[in-house]
């Protein structure tokens, strides 16, 4: 089954292995056959397709659960929610096929919507300044890792930037394969802008996550009746 869940308000600054842990607890309390792998270490089959960051809020998360006797959608949707806490909430569970991969696999794309914190909004026409860093032929920025730096072009990973209504919306190479960062996109933004980039100025809200042809996660899989 591939459930998909929100995840809001204070539990934004919850990060992912003790959402991980806060899921097994409650899988186990709403009594649902949920199936553990073998071995000595048993522990229950879930996987989530892109880990959210810690203070992003989001509509579009995703886990992949294998179970053995399946309620329909709506009683697993609702006995989960009878477990969930203030700012996680599940909003819809479908049934794959046998030979389905898993949700991490096949994460292509996410998008976001970026809105500013009271009196920390650019100071620049943001609509103008989203043109002119998109009309350039490549955005140049450079990686750093514990290692090493790696320079390379960002442009291809960015599918979709415009602005909505003093917000920023964007889509994005996300997965295993390209992942690009919307807080990255905005830095670089205002660099180009040749403007000081504060981090904390952002509310990022992840609003779908994507597998191939911008095909929501949820669309691999049929409602259970």
């Amino acid at each position: 089954m591939r459930i998909k869940f929100e995840k809001s308000g204070i539990m934004r600054f919850i990060g992912h292995l003790d959402m991980m842990r806060y899921f097994q607890k409650a899988f186990r309390r709403s009594g649902i056959d949920i199936q553990y792998s073998q071995g000595f270490s048993p522990h229950q089959l879930i996987s989530v397709a892109a880990p959210l960051g810690v203070g992003l809020t989001s509509t579009g998360e995703y886990m992949d659960i294998v179970m053995g006797e399946c309620p329909s959608s709506k009683e697993l949707v609702d006995r989960m929610n009878e477990q969930m806490v203030e700012g996680v909430r599940i909003l819809s569970a479908v049934a794959l096929p046998d030979n389905s991969k898993n949700a991490m696999s096949i994460v292509d794309t996410a998008d976001y919507r970026i809105s500013f914190r009271e009196n920390m909004e650019p100071d620049f026409d943001l609509a103008e300044a989203i043109e002119k860093f998109m009309s350039q032929s490549e955005i140049m920025v450079t990686k750093k890792t514990k290692k090493s730096e790696k320079t390379m072009d960002i442009k291809p990973m960015i599918h979709t930037l415009r602005e909505e209504n003093g917000t920023c919306f964007m889509n994005v190479a996300t997965g295993s394969t390209q992942n690009l960062k919307p807080e990255q996109v905005m830095e670089t933004l205002y660099k180009f802008m040749d403007r000081s980039f504060d981090p904390f100025a952002l509310c990022i809200h992840r609003c779908e996550t994507y597998g191939a042809n911008f095909t929501p996660l949820e669309k691999y899989g049929d409602v259970m009746m």
